[in-house]
């Protein structure tokens, strides 16, 4: 009489979306899971991410989203293959979450909400026979197969068929994910590309009057290009802040100002204040005479004009130039304004950098220590928000848990 196999033991470290996503994947799978997560409960960062609106996905054609992770784009395509936008909102659906698209393309749960779609998850998981062990903290590869946490009752050493570590970027350090994976608990060799900020604010030397009257003020509509790439304007809406400005169209930018900057050691931007408006229209509005109005009246009843925008004229130009007719047409579509760093990557929405992708095959197990598998925010990739990020870090969870159930097969 033969008595059935024991089912194949897959190891995940770390519980945020990949990780739970691998472990989902596994557990599906037949295989015996365990998840281990540092801090005392998973799923923090879904959480964090859907503040204001969970952004699951976009609904973009999928060749225009394969297309949005940059020099990466190839190797998260491959990812995308077997869990894309369309398989995004099937994973919710089946989970009891119905899903809309709005207008901008990007994927809500219709309550808008991140905490009914973790417990739905979470109860599927438990369904599954996942094992959480939370409070636990990676601390260093003993070998082949044996890994050491730190836990609430002591050391422990956990063996297992196949490691999938899913240990997030830098980001929202609080959360969990600060980077500490890259200082002693990997076997030597791993190559890592240096963490940077993703999704950030950047930095400039706003005058105090500027900074105290205007900070967090919106600026929108606005279009954005840089005046070093060649690329086309972008436009969105962002935000003053204290320090500089941040927001949604700064964030779409974000990877060429950062590689702008490090290149020239800063990056100007041309803000164009009337996106709406043609510069044949402008040029003749500028031109006319003032009649002893002031500027601010003058942008006012002629572009409408006003408030944060008026003041980011006088702060940012020649104040001795302005009554130029042509030179204020355009500032008003091509003001520069100069930012000169990324703000602390502890405060950007996520990270560019991580574990060099050249090493790990197509299932994303490192060919140097087999059965090590990688997913997740620490593989060196980024994506711009707008669902991309989500969507790409589940799909490699869900990539690596597939190649682990092969490696552990044999």
């Amino acid at each position: 009489m033969h008595t059935a196999a024991a089912p194949k033991k897959i190891a995940v470290i770390g519980g945020g979306p990949a990780g739970l996503m691998a472990a989902q994947t596994a557990a599906e799978s037949g295989a015996e899971v365990h998840l281990y997560e540092r801090k005392a409960s998973v799923g923090r960062k879904f959480l964090i991410a859907g503040r204001g609106g969970l952004n699951l996905t976009h609904a973009e054609p999928m060749p225009d989203f394969k297309r949005r992770f940059r020099s990466q784009s190839a190797e998260v395509a491959a990812w995308l293959e077997s869990f894309d936008n369309a398989a995004m909102r099937q994973w919710a659906e089946r989970l009891g979450i119905a899903t809309f698209v709005g207008s901008s393309g990007r994927v809500f749960p219709t309550d808008m909400k991140a905490a009914p779609l973790l417990r739905a998850w979470l109860k599927h998981l438990r369904a599954l026979g996942v094992h959480f062990h939370v409070n636990h903290r990676a601390i260093a590869f003993e070998g082949e197969r044996l890994l050491r946490l730190e836990s609430p009752d002591g050391d422990v050493r956990v063996s297992a068929d196949a490691f999938i570590l899913a240990l997030g970027g830098a980001s929202w350090p609080q959360l969990g994910s600060d980077g500490s994976w890259q200082h002693g608990l990997m076997p030597d060799g791993l190559a890592i590309t240096p963490l940077e900020p993703a999704n950030c604010g950047f930095e400039t030397g706003w005058s105090d009057f500027f900074k105290q009257k205007f900070s967090g003020e919106p600026l929108k509509p606005l279009r954005i290009r840089l005046a070093a790439v060649d690329a086309p304007a972008l436009q969105g809406e962002c935000v003053i802040s204290e320090y500089g400005i941040e927001g949604s169209l700064i964030y779409a930018l974000s990877a060429d100002i950062r590689e702008s900057i490090a290149r020239d050691g800063q990056c100007t931007l041309l803000l164009d204040l009337l996106p709406d408006h043609n510069w044949s229209r402008i040029a003749a509005a500028a031109a006319k005479p003032r009649n002893g109005r002031s500027l601010s009246d003058f942008l006012r009843r002629h572009f409408r004009i006003s408030g944060v925008k008026t003041a980011l004229l006088y702060e940012l130009a020649d104040k001795n130039r302005l009554a130029e007719p042509q030179h204020l047409a355009e500032l008003l579509k091509a003001l520069p304004l100069r930012v000169t760093a990324p703000r602390p990557i502890a405060e950007a929405i996520s990270t560019a950098g991580g574990v060099a992708l050249a090493q790990l095959d197509e299932h994303l197990m490192w060919r140097k220590h087999p059965g090590l598998f990688f997913a997740g925010e620490m593989l060196d990739w980024e994506a711009p928000t707008g669902g991309y990020l989500l969507t790409a870090s589940m799909a490699s969870g869900r990539c690596a848990a597939l190649g682990a159930l092969e490696f552990a097969a044999g």
